[in-house]
């Protein structure tokens, strides 16, 4: 694969003179218009070390305006970073809308260095290939141009540069050692890097493969070819693509054929209330222990709460948090997206709020708004929403992966007693702000969103992560249903036969 760049290619110094000020100036253009179109830009900068990777990056930088240009190294992992999953530290680094990212190394240059020094196995580096390629088409049909350079060096051409340096007191290899240290095992780097170009190189996402032992042809070419992307970008339109068929099946229109999930749920199951002060006080004993066990053991918990408006969402959250000790949790109440969320991709902001090992994260509402409201009131395309499970599903197993417990609830009342809960908050002065126009367009909706939660079940209930269907028309049950399988959850995750203590046997 490599041997195509290694012909001995390179232009003259005039030649490179002569044609930088055109280049410069479309570049300029293009990267405004990119800007004025929305239109986020990630490049992905990898190849053999000594090939000139920075100082080509340095050009670039020079030649365009780099007030809208941000650069990310992924050098040694900071305690951070090693706290979360693998991905999270990337997720966090993602250009805007308008914006261009510069990534040296990315997910690439740890997929490799993880595989030259035997960290993953067979299906380690199989299972990583496959994440790389999902994650680079979500990032461009959800309208991110992405631009993957490799910058090639011979053997001979990369010892002599890497003797060269290693020489030079300045050279900034100092700094990064670590670069040197793959110079050590050209073979084996050539022989990895190649299959994991070979099976990334997709044609959404091709990789342009540079020569890089001229460096005016490297950089020109480099410049030329990221011209040429963007210009071809711009032309294309808006990336997302044209509509899909829904995943949904076609149902007849009797009503005996619509049945949904939510429509089997007994929403009228109840608790008195001397059973639930005895329950709630045991299981708030038992998820204040579970809760620092946790954190001893580094054990993350992601818990998410959606439902029906006036469901109860907030009192539930309430009164699990209220069980643990608030040095350990969080609660992220999600909104519309700002600005800046706005200008991401859609599962951006939460990647962001991913917590560290220990900790719980609390969503009221969560990433599935693309699939329910976003859907069903149209702020999502209809491409948008339908690719939006695929995404989930991959989000949500990379976080199982970490070993974070994740708990998913859909709060389920009936119409009626939403209904009365409406017009209970409508009559209560204190409680008048909880209930909007908004809340009322949206139960004029009840069938659309009951199909859209159908179909977010049908299609995000995994074995890893699972949806809990909450009967809530008593909040006292819902509460205590919630608070069990919270329990119950983690302490299977901990190893606890169901929370008293003691260990499953294996």
């Amino acid at each position: 694969m490599f041997e195509a760049a290694e012909l001995g290619r390179h232009i003259s110094k005039d030649t490179f003179k002569d044609a930088i000020p055109e280049l410069r100036y479309r570049l300029l253009q293009a990267q405004r218009r990119a800007r004025l179109q929305g239109v986020p830009v990630l490049l992905v900068i990898n190849g053999v070390a000594g090939a000139g990777k920075g100082e080509l990056v340095n050009h670039l930088l020079e030649w365009l305006d780099s007030r809208g240009v941000r650069t990310q190294v992924f050098w040694d992992e900071t305690d951070e970073e090693t706290q979360r999953p693998r991905w999270w530290r990337y997720w966090r680094t993602m250009p805007q809308a308008g914006e261009i990212g510069i990534l040296f190394g990315a997910w690439y240059a740890r997929l490799i260095e993880d595989t030259l020094k035997g960290r993953l196995g067979e299906g380690g580096v199989t299972g990583e290939l496959e994440r790389i390629r999902e994650t680079e088409h979500m990032l461009i049909t959800g309208g991110t141009l992405l631009v993957k350079y490799w910058f090639h060096l011979p053997r001979a051409e990369q010892a002599r540069r890497v003797e060269k340096r290693r020489r030079d007191p300045q050279s900034h290899w100092r700094m990064a050692p670590e670069t040197a240290k793959l110079s050590n095992h050209y073979d084996e780097f050539i022989e990895i890097a190649t299959r994991v170009v070979r099976e990334t190189d997709t044609g959404e996402a091709p990789w342009y493969l540079i020569e890089a032992t001229d460096r005016r042809f490297r950089d020109l070419t480099a410049g030329k070819t990221l011209l040429r992307a963007i210009e071809t970008r711009l032309e294309a339109g808006d990336g997302i693509g044209a509509k899909r068929v829904s995943h949904a099946p076609s149902l007849p229109e009797a009503e005996s054929a619509r049945v949904t999930i939510v429509d089997r749920v007994d929403c009228d199951r109840e608790l008195t209330k001397s059973d639930y002060k005895e329950q709630k006080q045991r299981l708030d004993a038992q998820l204040n222990r579970l809760g620092w066990e946790g954190f001893k053991a580094r054990h993350s918990v992601v818990a998410l709460f959606e439902g029906w408006d006036a469901a109860g969402k907030g009192g539930t959250i309430r009164r699990l948090t209220q069980a643990l000790d608030a040095r350990l949790y969080r609660v992220f109440p999600v909104a519309a997206p700002s600005d800046e969320e706005a200008a991401h991709h859609h599962l951006w902001r939460f990647w962001r709020q991913v917590p560290r090992d220990g900790y719980w994260t609390v969503f009221d509402r969560s990433w599935y708004g693309r699939v329910l409201v976003e859907r069903v009131e149209g702020f999502a395309r209809q491409p948008e929403w339908a690719r939006a499970y695929h995404e989930i599903n991959t989000f949500e197993q990379q976080l199982a992966e970490h070993g974070i417990t994740l708990l998913k609830f859909w709060l389920n009342i009936s119409p009626e007693e939403q209904l009365r809960r409406f017009e209970a908050r409508e009559a209560t002065p204190h409680k008048q702000h909880k209930i909007t126009e908004e809340d009322w367009r949206n139960r004029e909706r009840w069938d659309d969103y009951k199909a859209a939660v159908n179909e977010m079940v049908v299609r995000t209930s995994t074995e890893f992560a699972p949806w809990h269907i909450i009967p809530a028309n008593d909040k006292r049950f819902a509460r205590i249903e919630v608070m069990r399988i919270a329990a119950e959850s983690v302490a299977d995750a901990l190893g606890e036969s169901g929370g008293d203590g003691k260990k499953r046997k294996k």
